[in-house]
């Protein structure tokens, strides 16, 4: 599985941003999906994951009520939406697989994305 992320960009404080994440190379059948992101200078934290059949879905409390992560399996794609972006958004999000049912840690992910940049201008 090869993985894409999209969507990113420059939006002003209080916008909002649809990223997709794109699998293709075979099914991503149950794996589990994660967004994680990189600020400069700080090291990747974990944003939000869903589980295969997104019956359980959990963020990271800086972006609950805020973002919301969904996936379409027949289509091979998660989208991560933003809404009420803040400055402190801003980061390299990539998107992730894991064979685990949910995971939020990083190293339990085999699967990322190239990344895409998104920036919340105050």
């Amino acid at each position: 599985v090869q993985l894409q992320a999209s969507g990113g960009g420059l939006v002003q404080a209080g916008g909002s941003l649809r990223l997709s994440c794109a699998a293709s190379g075979r099914t991503f059948s149950g794996y589990t999906m994660g967004w994680f992101r990189q600020a400069p200078g700080k090291e990747r934290e974990f944003v939000s994951t869903i589980s295969w059949s997104a019956d359980y879905t959990y963020y990271t409390n800086s972006v609950k009520g805020r973002f919301t992560i969904s996936r379409d399996n027949a289509k091979n794609l998660v989208y991560l939406q933003m809404n009420s972006l803040k400055p402190e958004d801003t980061a390299v999000y990539y998107c992730a697989a894991s064979p685990l049912r949910v995971s939020t840690v990083s190293r339990e992910y085999n699967i990322w994305g190239q990344g895409t940049q998104v920036t919340v201008s105050s």
